[in-house]
């Protein structure tokens, strides 16, 4: 592929999307689930004017390098400086307990289900759980701000599936690890959790601070934006070369800047001119990442293994309920209460996207039912945007969480 047809590509995404965008406004779907929709169309019609969007003629850009080195760090990166410290404090146990727990507990309970149902190997069962383990709910996000749900439960949602895809990542490399060696070492897999966790956290906030002195000297929105991309991908990609979590360096990073720096430092021009520029980037990645997500999905392929695939749907969300039903009561006892309706909402909308495929994409070819996880990945990714997503207005309206005219 040519930097041109690469170009040419992304245009006729944009084109895509920005249509799309305004089909959804009209029709009141949510956007990314319209996306993934979309794309589904436009890989299935065959007309000679949409060739570059054809198999065969577009760049591959669903590949885990694109995804996890491109996509990710910006995606994270916009969301985590938005957020309030003070705010997530607030809820620091239910958020701690589902970001470590909840992702064992999910991927355990996910893993060995889908060993009993399809007889696949416990540790590539275990490793699938792992893939699947981590929520992605940006198109219920969307849903939350269109229907002015309490922001508190948008809160909750959103920072852990900020901090469990870094803890769902870790997790995934020491299983392959011990697929890869024939063996697993619970001692040796629990210190690198830690170490990779604890160590990307560490790093991303000392990263955000040292950025945040340095541009307590500048006074231009154009070099202090440059400054905050640099931290956000430069965090993420140190984190990475030093076998830390990238995605959780990343968030700190966010966090410092969007808290401390952001609040405190920066102009008022300045910071309306960063969140505009943090805010067009995650739209054109969310947008060529659901329609890449479209494209990509073979349904004749999900339907030839929808044995497996129907299974993995089942388990994922037997998985997702037990994770939250049993450590959000836990964490009651401790903090704030989570009332039950929101409890169901967290079960519903944790939905699975980009990162799931990022990692099961990533497996090497010679990893025995890499296949099979593919169509598993995809089935439960694509369920969870298209069924779950459609199905978040009525179950937020039904639990009398949003305002019904919204």
């Amino acid at each position: 592929m040519t930097p041109g047809t690469a170009v040419e590509f992304l245009i006729w995404l944009l084109i895509a999307a920005s249509v799309i965008a305004m089909l959804a406004e009209r029709l009141r779907i949510p956007y990314t689930v319209s996306l993934v929709l979309g794309g589904l169309l436009l890989g299935a019609l065959r007309l000679p004017l949409l060739s570059p969007l054809q198999a065969g003629h577009r760049p591959d850009w669903l590949t885990p390098d694109v995804i996890l080195i491109v996509f990710l760090p910006a995606l994270v990166f916009e969301a985590s400086v938005k957020i309030d410290v003070r705010s997530l404090i607030r809820d620091f146990v239910p958020l701690l307990l589902l970001v470590t727990l909840g992702v064992l507990m999910a991927t355990l309970v996910t893993g060995y289900l889908v060993h009993w149902a399809t007889g696949l190997p416990v540790l590539t069962a275990l490793l699938f759980g792992s893939i699947i383990s981590a929520t992605d709910p940006i198109s219920v996000l969307a849903i939350f701000k269109e229907l002015k749900t309490v922001g508190r439960l948008s809160l909750i949602i959103e920072g852990e599936s900020l901090l469990n895809d870094g803890t769902a990542v870790v997790l995934f490399e020491i299983l392959l690890a011990g697929i890869v060696a024939g063996k697993l070492s619970i001692a040796t897999g629990v210190g690198q959790f830690f170490v990779a966790v604890l160590g990307g956290a560490a790093l991303g906030f000392v990263l955000g601070y040292l950025a945040s002195k340095i541009t307590d000297t500048v006074n231009d929105p154009k070099i202090e934006i440059t400054l905050t991309t640099i931290v956000a991908y430069g965090s993420y990609l140190l984190a990475h070369h030093l076998h830390l979590s990238g995605v959780i360096a990343t968030v700190a990073a966010g966090l410092m800047v969007g808290n401390f720096r952001a609040k405190k430092g920066m102009s008022v021009q300045t910071r309306t001119a960063m969140q505009s520029f943090w805010e067009y980037v995650s739209f054109v990645i969310n947008s060529v990442v659901f329609l890449l997500i479209g494209l990509e999905v073979r349904l004749t392929d999900l339907l030839h293994a929808w044995y497996p695939v129907l299974f993995a749907i089942a388990a994922v969300l037997v998985g997702r309920a037990f994770s939250v039903y049993l450590l959000v009561p836990f964490s009651n006892l401790f903090a704030t209460r989570i009332p039950i309706r929101w409890q169901h909402v967290a079960v519903w909308g944790g939905l699975r996207g980009a990162l799931a495929l990022a990692l099961a994409l990533s497996l090497y070819r010679d990893i025995p039912y890499r296949q099979q996880i593919l169509d598993m990945t995809f089935g439960v990714v694509t369920f969870s945007i298209l069924l779950q997503g459609l199905t978040m207005k009525p179950l937020l309206r039904m639990l009398r969480i949003a305002d019904s005219h919204g």
